[in-house]
């Protein structure tokens, strides 16, 4: 039996070997599972490496029928060759049974030359949405503004990405705003507390938006190295359970912080 951490009644850490943890987890009990692994030795993580395969078999078999998981991973340029890495997760993903519902790409604006010197900057991470059969969450975020709002469409067609709505005389007024495109462009580093002692938090906005997206209000979620714990803040205040597991000490504690003052601070659920 693995003691956790840290554990009230929505939220449970553990210290430890996400493959040692894992395991004790009942099978199919996770609604979404939100993680970026520490790939290609990008990020110096404490000297801890991770057994892929491994974590891949375990996060398959506790994810609920129509559970979720984002993985968000990019690749290193070594000796002018990009790894692949990302794809060859991906495609692993698929073989364990998982759907590869979207690729989307966490854009970075302001990204720095990382990689070779003779390519364009990269500026981007893929995000994989995999679902286990069809995702039972699906709640996508309408913020999109849309230029032609209040103006008369008369293609006669319902368009979920413009918000468009029929119209008792004939056509469609397009709405003020219509559904975002699978493009997400959120500044890093952007959080404002202890993560940032963490080599590379995520944003808590995109920690939130794909909490949002692919869950309800009293769902479980799941970072499997959920370092300073930005998406177990963002679960907490939008009222969903979480369970956060992590190797390094110094990130558990951090998280832990980090939650309890979200845990005074739990906000309602967008209007989605």
């Amino acid at each position: 039996m693995i003691e956790p951490s840290y554990q009230s009644e929505n939220v449970t850490l553990y210290l430890g070997d996400c493959l040692t943890v894992l395991p004790t987890l009942e099978t199919g009990s996770v609604d979404l599972t939100v993680t970026s692994p520490p790939y290609d030795n990008l990020r110096k993580y404490n000297g801890y490496e991770f057994d892929f395969k491994g974590i891949a078999r375990e996060l398959y078999r506790i994810t609920k029928i129509g559970g979720v998981m984002v993985w968000i991973v990019g690749d290193a340029t070594i000796d002018g060759n990009e790894t692949g890495t990302s794809f060859r997760q991906a495609l692993y993903f698929k073989e364990l049974g998982f759907n590869l519902h979207d690729t989307m790409i966490f854009q970075k604006p302001g990204g720095g030359a990382v990689g070779s010197n003779y390519c364009y900057w990269q500026s981007f991470e893929y995000m994989f949405v995999l679902s286990k059969e069809k995702p039972r969450s699906i709640n996508l975020l309408k913020d999109k503004k849309n230029i032609k709002a209040g103006s008369r469409s008369t293609s006669g067609t319902k368009s979920k990405f413009t918000g468009t709505r029929l119209h008792p005389a004939g056509g469609t007024i397009v709405g003020e705003y219509g559904y975002r495109d699978n493009i997400w462009r959120i500044l890093p580093g952007q959080n404002g507390d202890d993560s940032t002692f963490h080599p590379a938090p995520f944003p808590e906005a995109l920690a939130r938006d794909h909490i949002l997206s692919w869950s309800s209000p009293g769902d479980l979620v799941l970072d499997p190295m959920c370092g300073s714990g930005t998406t177990g803040k963002m679960a907490v205040l939008y009222q969903r359970k979480f369970i956060g597991i992590d190797i390094s000490s110094e990130y558990i504690a951090i998280a832990e912080k980090r939650i309890k003052q979200a845990q005074q601070q739990i906000i309602m659920p967008l209007d989605i």
